[in-house]
């Protein structure tokens, strides 16, 4: 009886085999979890019960410091998806990253969209986030119809707060009334015209401080506005521009983006400058920048004649209206512009114009209907190189652009040009022409009104505040830069009050020198730094009401956080650093001189 339990037990121990140690259940356990179901090996588990305790403890423990490294790895790998997660259950996109292995069923398992045949989540998931940013910048675009699969709710409130203004805030469109006013009700304002042998000067003074100035000579004279019978030299695809000879010397340059060409000579909605431009080609264009430097004039085809009130744009239906103007004008100049539209033409409404009367806005668009046909009538007679429409000299184009309601005097010291001047004013504008004086006093004007020392003083790189500040500003190749210093200035409380007191005066000087200088291009201004935000907020709000002063069209940047503020300016015509001075033949421009001798020329 002994020796028959005895063998039944053995054979027993045999079926079973080794007893399972916590290490190998461990293991299959682990197993059971990860996507690898290749199975262990017989051999392997008859191996750990055949081998001795201390080499069975090592391999337990080197078994747990696999695992630990392997939910190490797992940990590292599933916690960069989470925000995705979340990003996925509130409609957004989930960046293209792949899921985690326990959610992978669930991918599986979503039903496909009936217009792709994709995934509902594998389409959110297709998009980056900067693909997102991009499509939420768009002010055209809906939310609702975006890929990341928004709600129309969430669509409509989308829509709700790029609709929604804030209380006091500038209207859509036209400027806020605060702004208007900061303009028309500024300090008065005086137009001074001298006329030279060489050159003939137009100064902006307000009450007794120069803010704008406009020089010609006689040798370099502007040509923006002109409008000639050119001929194309050569034709630049790579460029995607061409050069046209216009007579002057050098050639101008035509962008592809300035080229008019008939629709339905074209198949594209944008045919390359090449199918529509040949060498030798006589086309008609219109300088809109003078030449700069080694850079020719800039041109265009899309011609326009400006006067008073308006813009007349040739064989273009385009309609606008100036946004420095409120919206209670604009829409008032709107629906006039409805009755005096020539048919053909488009208008463009100009800052002038408000307040003038249906009378004057109609006068002037008939003056410039009858210029155009003038010009199409010269254009049939001409040769190639020939101009065919000339702008008014600097003075009468500054007074038509510039001069208005907000001036209260306008003094020139030249007979001639003064008659000429009453004779338009009276023609376009009646109030204005009892505004204009003739100077006869035995001083030059400008020397009257001390012109000439704010003009020398413009010219100069440092400028003084009043509180004992200062302004570095130079000219690089690529743009302009401007320092803000506190100088002698050192405040009377705390340094945080201090600079913001420096800064606020330093924007409304740096904004007037931007138009005594004319300014053009990429401007950088390094303010104080300072450390609130409001206050930040406070000298950006401060030097954009200044700005809106400026007839020169610009954009401005928010501040940075280093304290720098971004802006461009547009660029016509030559400043008055490049009017009144020229590269030093001594330092070739640096400004200083090479002192040692074995690396001079």
């Amino acid at each position: 009886m002994t020796d028959e339990t005895t063998t039944r037990t053995r054979r027993r121990v045999r079926s079973s085999g080794p007893s399972e140690t916590n290490g190998d259940q461990d293991r299959r356990r682990t197993r059971a979890r990860s996507t690898d179901d290749t199975p262990s090996s017989p051999a392997t588990t008859a191996d750990d019960a055949a081998s001795s305790p201390g080499v069975r403890r090592r391999r337990v423990r080197k078994r747990e410091i696999n695992r630990a490294e392997r939910a190490e790895a797992a940990a590292e790998t599933e916690a960069p998806e989470a925000p995705d997660a979340r990003a996925d259950s509130d409609g957004g996109s989930g960046g293209g990253r792949t899921a985690s292995r326990k959610r992978t069923p669930k991918r599986a398992e979503s039903k496909p969209d009936g217009r792709n045949g994709r995934s509902k989540r594998e389409g959110a998931g297709s998009r980056s986030k900067g693909d997102r940013k991009a499509s939420s910048d768009e002010g055209d675009s809906d939310p609702s119809k975006e890929s990341g699969g928004g709600s129309p709710d969430r669509a409509r409130k989308s829509k709700t707060r790029k609709g929604r203004r804030k209380p006091g805030g500038a209207p859509r469109g036209g400027v806020s009334e605060e702004t208007r006013r900061s303009v028309t009700e500024g300090p008065p304002r005086r137009m001074l015209v001298s006329v030279g042998a060489e050159r003939t000067e137009v100064a902006v003074l307000e009450e007794r401080d120069l803010v704008e100035h406009y020089v010609t000579r006689k040798e370099t004279e502007s040509y923006v506005g002109n409008v000639y019978l050119g001929r194309v030299q050569n034709v630049l695809p790579g460029m995607e521009a061409a050069f046209v000879d216009i007579g002057k010397g050098r050639n101008g340059v035509l962008y592809a983006g300035e080229v008019n060409y008939d629709d339905e000579d074209v198949e594209s909605k944008a045919p390359r400058i090449e199918q529509v431009l040949k060498p030798g080609q006589t086309v008609v264009v219109q300088v809109t920048k003078d030449p700069m430097g080694t850079k020719g004039a800039r041109l265009t085809q899309q011609l326009s004649l400006a006067g008073r009130y308006c813009v007349l744009a040739v064989e273009d239906g385009t309609v606008g209206i100036s946004r420095k103007l409120t919206d209670t004008e604009r829409d008032r100049l709107r629906e006039t512009l409805k009755e005096i539209k020539p048919d053909g033409y488009g208008l463009i409404v100009r800052t002038a114009a408000a307040g003038a009367t249906r009378e004057q806005l109609e006068a002037d668009v008939k003056r410039l209907v009858h210029r155009w046909e003038q010009v199409q009538q010269r254009l049939e007679t001409v040769k190639p190189l020939t101009e065919v429409y000339r702008e008014p000299e600097l003075a009468m184009r500054v007074i038509r652009d510039v001069f208005g309601t907000e001036y209260t005097e306008l003094i020139c010291d030249d007979r001639d040009l003064y008659e000429q001047i009453q004779e338009y004013l009276h023609d376009v504008s009646p109030d204005l022409a009892a505004m204009v004086t003739y100077y006869e006093g035995d001083q030059s004007l400008f020397d009257a009104y001390e012109i000439t020392n704010q003009v020398r003083r413009a010219l100069e790189k440092k400028v003084w505040l009043a509180s004992g500040g200062y302004l570095i500003i130079e000219k690089t190749e690529a743009m302009w830069v401007i320092d803000v210093n506190t100088g002698k200035f050192v405040g009377d409380s705390n340094l945080e009050e201090t600079v913001l007191k420096n800064n606020l005066e330093a924007a409304d000087e740096i904004a007037r020198q931007l138009r005594l200088r004319d300014m053009g291009g990429i401007i950088v201004i390094d303010f104080v730094d300072m450390l609130l935000p409001a206050n930040r907020e406070e000298v950006l709000k401060r030097f954009k009401r200044e700005l809106a002063r400026d007839k020169t069209k610009s954009r401005v940047m928010e501040i940075s956080k280093l304290g720098l503020v971004q802006m461009t300016r547009k660029n016509v015509s030559q400043g008055l650093t490049e009017t009144f001075t020229k590269t030093c033949e001594c330092c070739e421009g640096r400004g200083a001189q090479i002192v040692d001798k074995s690396l001079q020329r």
